[in-house]
């Protein structure tokens, strides 16, 4: 019987994770991810727009007409969820409510082992989160 052949080392692996949602209404959205989020515009490269989110890439798909989803489609983990709501809502961000959800005045929602998430909507609709889990 013939030694068996050696296999091949793969070159396939993951790397950092590319966040993609959708924008109907790409100035909006622009203004919207820079300003009111602080994330670096990075290129508009005729397909979306593409920004720098502390280090992963989100592009903002652009497309004439969509149905936004109706869970949420980019969170972001912060640290102290009472102060990034805060200066969220200064920033013109309004958060939702969600009927049977244990919120607080703030729209925090905290789940069982102490996850503390609250939700608000892009220009477009798009449902995003900000989160605080316990380590």
């Amino acid at each position: 019987m013939p030694a068996p052949k050696p296999q091949k080392a793969s070159t396939f692996r993951l790397s950092k994770i590319v966040g993609f949602t959708i924008t109907t209404q790409p100035e909006k959205a622009k203004a919207f991810y820079t300003k009111t989020l602080g994330f670096p515009f990075v290129k508009d490269d005729g397909f979306a727009l593409v920004f720098d989110a502390h280090g992963t890439m989100l592009r903002v798909s652009k497309l004439k007409q969509f149905t936004p989803a109706q869970f949420t489609v980019l969170g972001w983990e912060v640290e102290d969820i009472e102060a990034a709501v805060a200066e969220l809502v200064r920033r013109g961000v309004v958060f939702e409510r969600y009927p049977g959800m244990p919120q607080d005045k703030s729209g925090i929602c905290t789940f069982p082992g102490e996850a503390r998430v609250a939700w608000f909507k892009d220009p477009d609709g798009n449902v995003l989160s900000v989160s605080q889990h316990n380590k």
